[in-house]
């Protein structure tokens, strides 16, 4: 009889680690190897196992994965290496953070690991080479992120011409387990400078910052913030069209997610080098709340862009873990890897990160036997919604401008004309109007959020920004700082309108009889270009600000090879 091909897990014992021994012994019929460097726990954790699945076999080893020896793991006689041992962050600061995959492919063993760590991930390609020429295939990220997160994409995205924006965000139950791997992970980025792909340019933006509200039907809305992971750097490679590429965490309550925030702020003025040091503490502290919240948690990629045909497209798959059972997800891209290994088709040569490997299908057949669902959603963009049936009458640069799904920028030229009643000066200068001027440059950026649009208006070197959210059929409320407005959008085959019809300061609704009066309109010139014509007037002190002229959209940027500067 042949025996049973035998998979190495290194830190099985681990919370993911013993995740991943469970999938691997609930559906292969490989013997599984617990590696660690406590051979007691190791022991306890195959013991563990084999009893909730009698006929497997669960051994254990002692191993140290930064002292890895090619020679010992050949003496294993394995069919392959998973690495579920975190924390890759703090590997990737001393000694040989490769030692264990460069041992497995000197052993001529296929590997792969569950590695979120950004600069892990990116140095791993210095292995490619070696990889090759041993012919074995050595993969790091098979977890969230980048594998399942990027098989994800992939899906959401077949056949697109162009993909503007992304949006990533993991948010667990606060009854999820936290191992000091996790929390090592998420200290080491805490309040520290994070280079993120924004407005199609490299920014740094302090980790767990950038806080939003994410939805996931089933969980409803949760906070998340700026999470360092790989894909902070893979997705902008991987879509050369994209001018936004996000990455956000969250913890369900919400007074943990904004207490972390706080502790980060010494961190962000430089007062602590980082919150690493804290990792036990905090861990303590987590424990203390873990009766409440719940068990279920979620993941939500977005993305947008233009499909096949040229048409604005916008697409969302979401993930709900219920039951306790969204620890398994991380471990679910490195199941369906192993059984590649072990069922084919034979996994290509060289070393780096798993992404274009596995099929979405592949890691979602994992999910069947957890309390794990998932759904894609194709979404019309703000104003097609609005206008329901309406929106196709309107003249195709209108459509244009407002029917783009991800992030759109256009220029054009402008007449900008301002009121002189000093109430009305007032006014605009709150807002951020733009000065008086004659054939003034105009840029506007209309970027998808997670209520609306973000509508970032340009005038010269006078910069205003806006939020457009659905209030209605046929209508939609603009925000400009606390002040909101409720518009009315008249749409027809000459284009549409935004006329004023009430008015808030944040929650409080202000007198009719003070709003301002505006009734916007835009159209097409007879050059065929987008027309915009904006009066505001305010009761008793006349103009604020008359801005008309036109806009064309930008050209998409061309593919970028190059690497983003730290």
């Amino acid at each position: 009889m042949t025996p049973a091909p035998r998979i190495l897990v290194v830190g099985g014992a681990g919370a993911f680690g013993r995740r991943l021994v469970e999938g691997l012994a609930a559906t292969t019929a490989c013997t599984v190897v617990i590696a660690g460097r406590d051979l007691a726990r190791a022991r306890e954790a195959a013991e563990t196992v084999a009893r909730t699945h009698p006929g497997r076999r669960i051994e254990a080893v002692r191993l140290d994965a930064e002292r890895a020896d090619a020679e010992a793991l050949r003496a294993l006689g394995l069919a392959g290496i998973v690495d579920a041992a975190g924390p890759y962050q703090a590997r990737a600061r001393g000694g040989d953070p490769y030692a264990l995959p460069r041992a497995a492919i000197a052993a001529g063993l296929p590997y792969a690991d569950l590695a979120d760590a950004r600069d892990f991930v990116a140095g791993f390609a210095a292995l490619d080479a070696a990889a090759r020429a041993a012919g074995v295939s050595a993969l790091t990220g098979a977890s969230t992120t980048p594998a399942l997160s990027n098989a994800v994409l992939d899906r959401l995205t077949a056949g697109w011409r162009r993909v503007d924006a992304i949006e990533i965000a993991m948010v667990p139950g606060n009854r999820a387990p936290r191992g000091l791997s996790v929390m090592r992970s998420i200290l080491s980025y805490a309040g520290r400078p994070v280079r993120v792909w924004r407005d199609g340019a490299w920014a740094t933006r302090p980790g767990w910052g950038l806080p939003g509200r994410v939805i996931i039907p089933g969980l409803g809305r949760r906070l998340a913030s700026l999470c360092e992971t790989p894909d902070l750097d893979i997705l902008p490679a991987r879509f050369p069209t994209v001018r936004t590429a996000l990455f956000r965490a969250g913890l369900e309550l919400e007074a943990l997610h904004l207490g972390l925030w706080l502790a980060s702020l010494p961190v962000r003025l430089r007062l602590l080098p980082s919150l690493l040091p804290l990792a036990r503490p905090f861990l303590r502290m987590a424990g203390l709340v873990d009766r409440f919240g719940s068990d279920r948690g979620g993941m939500v990629v977005r993305a947008c862009g233009a499909d096949g045909a040229g048409r604005p497209a916008a697409a969302t798959w979401t993930l709900l873990a219920e039951g306790g059972d969204g620890p398994f997800v991380p471990t679910l891209p490195a199941l369906a890897l192993v059984r590649r290994w072990l069922d084919g088709p034979p996994l290509p040569p060289g070393a780096g990160p798993c992404v274009g490997l596995l099929d979405l299908a592949a890691i979602e057949a994992e999910m069947a036997r957890h309390r794990i669902r998932t759904a894609v959603t194709r979404e019309p963009s703000l104003f097609a919604r609005v206008l329901g049936p309406a929106f196709a009458d309107l003249p195709e640069p209108v459509r244009a401008v407002h029917g783009a799904a991800g992030a759109l920028t256009l220029r054009g030229r402008a007449t900008v004309t301002r009121g002189t009643n000093p109430l009305a000066r007032l006014a605009a200068g709150l807002v951020g109007f733009p000065a008086a001027g004659e054939d003034v440059p105009v840029a506007v950026t209309i970027a998808p959020d997670r209520d609306g649009e973000v509508w970032t208006r340009r005038f010269g070197d006078r910069r205003f920004r806006s939020r457009l959210r659905a209030a209605g059929p046929a209508r939609v409320y603009e925000r400009f700082g606390l002040l909101e407005f409720r518009l009315a959008v008249p749409a027809g085959r000459d284009g549409l309108g935004l006329v004023v019809e009430g008015w808030r300061l944040g929650p409080l609704p202000l007198p009719r009889a003070l709003a301002p009066a505006s009734a916007a309109r835009e159209s097409v010139d007879p050059a065929g270009r987008f027309r915009f014509d904006v009066p505001v007037h305010l009761p008793l002190a006349g103009l604020v600000v008359h801005y008309r002229g036109w806009l064309v959209p930008e050209a998409a940027p061309a593919a970028r090879l190059e690497e983003p500067v730290p």
